[in-house]
């Protein structure tokens, strides 16, 4: 089966939290039922959109913008565009939430939710440490901001659930809420 109309599931979470992890999890499961499938990871559109942009908020929000924009193309097209970038503010994450339905394309957010201190014990390479400290200026959550989601679709804790346990919530989520993945995501979560 393949789809007919495509739709963005928008991870979101600081860095660390899980959100490529549960992207490269989900995409197999869903391309094993017929559908299409894209992730557009933070890190490589960073290096293949959006190199020379710094990390200031102007810099940030244009990245999120053109990865927003990205994944309304792919969905517009039947694809389901799996988004999986830290998008630390809020009004920009409710922008493109409101372009992609103003198209008709469902958008699904999903917060990867983790306590920092599971974030420094997960990073292999001090930078939570390092930012806690000052030594890292403008680091996400820490010297710089991160809105959480007000009302996402779905939170995963993922300092308390398993991958495998925020899988299945996701795509329990996406077979009862999205009809025409119904059928196709059936029997994924068994």
């Amino acid at each position: 089966m393949s789809n007919k109309e495509g739709l963005i599931i928008w991870f979101t979470g600081l860095s660390g939290a899980g959100k490529s992890t549960l992207a490269e999890a989900l995409a197999p499961e869903l391309r094993e039922r017929g559908l299409r499938v894209e992730i557009l990871d933070g890190d490589e559109v960073r290096t293949n959109l959006s190199k020379g942009l710094g990390f200031s908020k102007e810099d940030r929000d244009t990245n999120i913008r053109r990865i927003g924009y990205v994944a309304r193309l792919l969905a517009r097209n039947g694809a389901i565009a799996i988004t999986a970038a830290i998008s630390p503010y809020r009004e920009i994450r409710d922008e493109i939430r409101e372009a992609a339905e103003g198209e008709g394309i469902p958008f699904v957010e999903v917060y990867a939710k983790c306590s920092i201190s599971t974030l420094a014990d997960r990073d292999v390479k001090g930078l939570y440490r390092k930012a806690l400290v000052g030594e890292i200026k403008n680091f996400t959550g820490i010297s710089d901001p991160y809105e959480p989601p007000i009302n996402p679709e779905i939170v995963v804790e993922t300092d308390k659930e398993t991958v495998s346990q925020s899988l299945d919530r996701i795509i329990d989520y996406l077979t009862e809420v999205l009809e025409f993945a119904r059928e196709a995501l059936a029997n994924v979560a068994g």
